[in-house]
């Protein structure tokens, strides 16, 4: 029961963030870039720091980044187009800018490893899929002081995490047909020898449709729910609202339908696969009752991917949270706030860790929180 925890402190605590999408700065080349949707570097900061000392600084600490934290695919101005921009080198001139363009947060992630109790495991999304690539798992471990970097861990051999008995996190993509990518098997060579990355079409998508009407209508990717958008955009904004939906029918036609039609697949495959595809990463309480079927011990599943915070408990006991985003969001939803901008992340408090599956209500507290950064200043940044 929650109330006989109340007053003691937890042996360890897990804290999970996910889709904070850090890009390539608000100015780049001396252009300002609209694809950058990251603007609270300081709350970060001020985040981990907190975390790391204080009445933090002897308890076991556990920061999972549950994906999309660095956004490479919103890196634009660099000298690459169409296939290049999936290659290793590539990859590398944009995770480099990346980190350039958030120095302070870089600064902090490492100063919290820097205590001996402290830890952080990175999760591979569908925006930093290119972590495949082992040379940039090189370059941002450079972000950590050698002695620290042992406290760090980024692999490609983890897309379900399971950090206590019970607990289980996945960045949410797996369940979103146009952003399936196989960890293992996402790379290939050329014959001169040089790498390549093979994204899924969702990542094709995101780079040549969202992130060029994203520099019109700065918006695009921050409205929820989708429906809503485009009734509300063809009302009030007609003409480029028609065209955003003609480009998904095109590019989804070239791209999806024709290849299906290619294959030669059948019309009743041809369907159920765009079918398939065109679903998207809904049925919240589906996919959660469908994960703890297949996963018995199973208590808690923390996904990220869809921006939406949410926190479910069954009947049964079991708890489906999303941790949300930390970048600007605007719903559309009568049932939510207009702004839903909220620093979100979720929490697991471990009162032993050493539990047994039997035991882990008397031993375990997840919660979803939102940051409330300290307000040094009288105003804010418009964003």
């Amino acid at each position: 029961m929650r109330f006989l925890r109340r007053g003691k402190k937890a042996k360890k605590i897990i804290l999970v963030i996910s889709d904070l999408h850090l890009g390539a700065g608000h100015n780049l080349g001396g252009r300002k870039n609209s694809l950058e949707d990251f603007h609270s570097d300081e709350e970060l900061v001020e985040f981990l720091k907190y975390h790391s000392t204080g009445e933090y600084a002897g308890v076991e600490v556990e920061l999972i980044i549950n994906g999309d934290f660095l956004d490479l695919l919103a890196v634009p101005h660099v000298p690459y187009f169409d296939d290049e921009y999936w290659s290793e080198s590539a990859a590398l001139e944009k995770l480099e800018l990346i980190i350039k363009a958030h120095p302070e947060v870089m600064e902090a992630l490492d100063q919290f490893v820097s205590h001996k109790n402290k830890k952080i495991v990175y999760i591979i999304g569908n925006h930093d899929a290119e972590f495949v690539f082992d040379s940039l798992k090189e370059r941002f471990f450079k972000v950590f002081k050698e002695e620290h970097r042992e406290r760090v861990v980024l692999s490609n051999e983890i897309e379900t995490y399971n950090p206590a008995t019970g607990v289980y996190l996945r960045h949410g993509h797996q369940y979103e047909q146009a952003h399936i990518f196989d960890q293992q098997n996402a790379t290939i060579e050329s014959k001169k020898g040089e790498k390549y990355f093979l994204p899924p079409w969702g990542s094709y998508y995101v780079t040549h449709v969202i992130n060029r009407y994203k520099q019109e209508r700065y918006h695009m990717n921050a409205v929820r729910p989708i429906n809503n958008f485009l009734i509300h955009g063809l009302i009030f904004d007609t003409f480029f609202t028609m065209r955003f939906m003609f480009a998904n029918f095109y590019y989804y036609l070239m791209v999806r339908f024709l290849h299906y039609y290619r294959l030669k697949l059948g019309w009743k495959k041809i369907t159920e696969d765009i079918i398939n595809e065109l679903t998207l990463f809904q049925d919240f309480e589906g996919l959660t009752r469908t994960f703890f079927q297949e996963h018995e011990e199973a208590r808690v599943l923390i996904v990220g991917h869809t921006h939406e915070p949410i926190y479910r408990e069954f009947l049964d006991g079991t708890v489906f949270i999303n941790t949300g985003t930390w970048t600007h969001m605007i719903s559309l939803d009568l049932e939510h706030q207009n702004d839903d901008s909220k620093l979100t992340f979720a929490r697991v408090d471990l009162y032993k860790t050493d539990y047994k599956p039997e035991e882990f209500n008397e031993n375990v507290r997840v919660s979803l929180n939102c940051w409330a950064p300290v307000q040094s200043l009288p105003y804010y940044d418009f964003r």
